[in-house]
């Protein structure tokens, strides 16, 4: 009987400086396994010469897949684009920049042995991300795992192995707004958690600043949780109660000292206050009925450009 195969899927965006470094590391470890392996590349609109590199690795290294999207869709949908384009029975999903080290993909394979769905890496060791990324992670993981109904396991990535029975139950979830790391926790199955320490990138830049960073906090917590629309709620009960109680106390004084002289500072501030407030709960509301918005469209989670290298087939 043949070996299972594994795909080893990579999103690239702007990687040609370390794509070179990367697949010959990913071969020396794979080279180490007894199973067949494919490496399927996923050009998400690369600017500078990822794609041409691909096609002139694709052309020498017949293990190499190359997916090329229309534009860039962002790492999410070309994720998603490799898990689809992925053949093997096994999935690693790994980034180029060689942070993740592609050593831990023989422990994934032992642990993939004894049974397991899922294999993630969790980091344990953050010493190479700023004190602001760090913190800033440390809130996330703390503030989604407290109100969404999927837990996100603590500093642990998109770097795992996972089934071809977990790909296809992923495949079953139609969302275009996709966040990768809810997914991977939502489908379940049986997983086991490989400890490591992450590394500086080996060249080339990340493409994820601040406002990225925050904008796929929001995705990952609208994905999954519905709890900040039940704050306002909340927060509509607790203000409107308190009103209740300033007014009975101020027909009360007013029935019995009379009338005072308004106090026209107070109520400015009240009204700029709560006027903030029904503006901040609007927002919210507003990114929820965006995401239904985007998802009534229905369109695609990304686009290929058959300009890309063909597949070869698959060696022996």
């Amino acid at each position: 009987m043949a070996s299972p195969s594994i795909s080893i899927v990579c999103p690239c965006y702007n990687e040609q400086d370390v794509l070179p470094a990367f697949t010959a590391k990913i071969t020396e470890i794979l080279s180490q396994t007894d199973f067949t392996y494919e490496l399927v590349f996923v050009n998400d609109g690369s600017k500078d010469n990822t794609l041409a590199l691909l096609a002139e690795m694709a052309n020498k290294n017949s293990h190499i897949r190359v997916v090329n999207l229309s534009r860039n869709f962002g790492k999410e949908a070309a994720l998603t684009a490799g898990l689809d384009h992925a053949s093997g029975d096994a999935i690693i999903p790994i980034d180029a920049d060689l942070q993740d080290p592609p050593e831990l993909i023989l422990d994934f394979i032992r642990e993939w042995k004894k049974g397991f769905d899922v294999v993630v890496a969790k980091r344990i060791d953050r010493s190479s991300d700023t004190w602001a990324k760090k913190i800033t992670a440390n809130l996330f993981y703390k503030f989604h795992n407290k109100i969404a109904n999927v837990e996100i396991p603590d500093n642990v990535g998109d770097f795992r192995l996972i089934t071809r029975k977990v790909v296809n139950a992923i495949q079953l979830l139609p969302e275009n707004q996709r966040f990768m790391k809810g997914i991977f926790s939502w489908v379940g199955f049986r997983t086991s958690v490989v400890e490591y320490v992450r590394q500086p990138r080996a060249a080339g830049e990340t493409s994820f600043n601040g406002w990225r960073l925050w904008n796929f906090a929001l995705e990952g917590i609208t994905s999954f949780s519905t709890a900040p629309l039940r704050i306002w709620l909340y927060l509509g009960v607790f203000f409107s109660s308190i009103a209740f109680i300033y007014g009975c106390v101020i027909v009360f004084k007013t029935l019995i000292f009379g009338i005072d002289l308004p106090g026209y500072a107070s109520m400015l501030t009240a009204i700029l206050f709560f006027g903030g407030i029904q503006l901040i709960g609007m927002g919210v509301m507003g990114e929820y009925i965006g995401r239904l918005y985007m998802e009534s469209k229905k369109r695609p989670v990304y686009i290929t450009d058959d300009t890309a290298p063909k597949p070869k087939e698959k060696p022996e």
